[in-house]
């Protein structure tokens, strides 16, 4: 439809409004302003606290599962360490309830 409104049947007034187009001017320093903006949202602002650049550091996916595989792990031997104790603990109680049964009670 555009098409059909540029053109128009008399040549001279084709010409006439292709010349007519202005194109405003550019203001001073347009193209440095530009790449200032490119560059400052491409590089992250620092954090504000350490707590905010260890929670982003933590929050990248590949970190993310790196800690959580460091946490697993830390649960599993802090359990298998807990309960070594508890058996090692339940084995002196059946020990002595097996040597002197009357001592316990």
């Amino acid at each position: 439809m555009k098409e059909k409104l540029n053109q128009s049947p008399d040549p001279q007034v084709g010409a006439l409004l292709r010349a007519a187009r202005v194109s405003p001017a550019l203001p001073p320093r347009f193209q440095q302003n530009v790449w200032r903006r490119i560059e400052d949202t491409e590089s992250p602002a620092p954090p504000a606290s350490w707590l905010d650049a260890f929670a982003a550091l933590i929050l990248r996916p590949r970190f993310a599962v790196m800690a959580a595989a460091v946490l697993l792990l830390a649960g599993i031997s802090a359990g298998t360490l807990e309960g070594r104790q508890a058996a090692r603990r339940d084995a002196q109680m059946n020990y002595l309830a097996a040597v002197v049964p009357h001592a316990l009670r």
